[in-house]
């Protein structure tokens, strides 16, 4: 897929087979972040269908979402709240559980952090089963949040997280797919 100007952002995420298990193909941005035009392609493209938009806040989810996030908060001149794991916020938090595969994981945001009404874009590099941003968007709508949209590099849409996502009503905007896992 050609994106503007003719930038090909898909040839520069780089596919490690078997990880973090056999059968798996992570699909790794961390390519595409180390080349400058490749990271301002990636932030240029999630954010342009935005610059028009009433946003209050870009919120990222830990870890890549934070880098992605941030650039995107500052392009747009607006503030940034990270989603982080559990216990790595220092103040006051309110947090979401969400199943894994292989057990029970937590996100949390500062309980201050939004507020009822806040209009939110929200950030990752990935979606695939969609299980951190679901439990994301549903703890940013039960602090009162209007989610603007979310927006991600990769969807891997045979594993359903985007579908799962739109289902709970928010909007999608991705900018690459790949098949499979």
């Amino acid at each position: 897929m050609d994106l503007r100007n003719g930038f090909d952002i898909k040839r520069y995420i780089r596919t490690i087979p078997d990880y973090p298990k056999k059968g798996v193909q992570f699909r790794d941005i961390t390519t595409l972040l180390s080349d400058p035009h490749g990271f301002r392609a990636g932030v240029d493209e999630l954010m342009w269908p935005f610059l028009r938009v009433d946003i209050d806040y870009v919120v990222g989810i830990e870890a890549r979402g934070f880098i992605l996030g941030g650039a995107i908060a500052h392009e747009l001149g607006k503030g940034f709240v990270p989603i982080r794991k559990k216990g790595k916020l220092p103040g006051k938090t309110i947090g979401k559980e969400y199943q894994l595969e292989y057990g029970v994981d937590r996100i949390e945001m500062h309980s201050d952090a939004i507020k009822q009404g806040d209009k939110i874009l929200l950030i990752d590099d990935l979606i695939a089963t969609g299980g951190t941003a679901i439990a994301a968007a549903e703890l940013l709508q039960e602090s009162g949040a209007d989610i603007v949209a979310a927006a991600f590099v990769v969807d891997l849409p045979d594993l359903g997280g985007s579908e799962k996502l739109r289902a709970k009503g928010v909007k999608l905007h991705t900018l690459v797919e790949f098949e499979g896992d």
